[in-house]
């Protein structure tokens, strides 16, 4: 057996329902021993950079600045269209185009983060703050704008908000690809062979998930016990999609589009994020 390797993904039902099989050895793990910890995507952002894991689940922009010393496996990202972040505001008519004027974001490295720098980069002042604080304080009226996900996407008109554009919708509009949110890396400091284990046993557990999508909701309720079976399947019904099983060359080309980009306006050093070879 190698040594340890240690395992990050996120609390998110989409994480949960993925790696279910994984989670609980219902599919075999291939002579690796996994040490799995379960976290908020912000704070595997910042430990996965740290190298605290091995094997990670991470926001597309944090593996950006990870480039160089991470590897994107081809199985368990979150991609699609119609998933991105929303710019909402607090007033009516409302435009991010003064730097007085403040923006909340879900954090540093998110993916939603690089979106509003990418599209509205140089014009108001930025916050990063827990992404379920970003609604209250635009009710409050202390801040003007905010990125919102998750609930967020669906909920602002309950709230008395302003949607002043989807910021995945725009991403989708100038690249054409599908919007690439987040996936698993692998640190460059494991041995290829390990890595193309873990891939396999990665992508084992999605199939096993996929072929009986019931079984996952008990992992999935431990993590998420605030949902019902519907929203949670809901939630995996937006994330997990074929691309999930294998980026692909739909996946690969919508990798190089955020690296180009982001690197255009000198948010990421301009390498390109590598995929490991099917």
């Amino acid at each position: 057996m190698t040594p340890p390797i240690r395992l990050a993904i996120s609390t998110c039902p989409n994480d949960t329902f993925a790696f279910h099989g994984l989670l609980t050895k219902q599919v075999d793990w291939r002579g690796i021993d996994f040490q799995v910890d379960l976290l908020d995507i912000d704070e595997l952002n910042r430990r996965c950079a740290a190298g605290e894991y091995d094997v990670c689940k991470v926001s597309f922009h944090a593996a950006l600045k990870m480039a160089r010393d991470v590897i994107v496996l081809p199985s368990g990202a979150a991609l699609g269209f119609g998933v991105g972040p929303l710019l909402l505001a607090a007033k009516e008519g409302a435009q991010p185009v003064e730097p007085l004027q403040l923006t909340l974001c879900p954090g540093a490295e998110t993916t939603a983060a690089l979106l509003f720098g990418l599209f509205h980069p140089r014009t108001t002042r930025v916050e990063h703050v827990v992404f379920s604080e970003i609604m209250p304080r635009l009710q409050a009226g202390t801040a003007d704008f905010g990125v919102c996900i998750h609930e967020g996407r669906f909920t602002w008109q309950q709230q008395g908000l302003f949607c002043v554009e989807d910021l995945g919708e725009r991403w989708e509009t100038a690249t054409g690809c599908p919007l690439p949110l987040g996936g698993i890396v692998a640190h460059r400091r494991l041995h290829v062979d390990v890595i193309r284990t873990a891939q396999q046993v990665i992508h084992d557990s999605l199939q096993s998930a996929l072929a009986d999508r019931t079984a996952p909701l008990t992992t999935m309720r431990a993590h998420a016990q605030e949902f019902d079976d519907e929203v949670l399947m809901q939630h995996v019904d937006l994330y997990v999609n074929d691309w999930t099983v294998d980026l692909g060359d739909v996946g690969r080309r919508a990798l190089a589009e955020l690296s180009s980009r982001a690197a255009s306006v000198g948010i990421a050093t301009g390498d390109p994020l590598a995929v490991l070879d099917r």
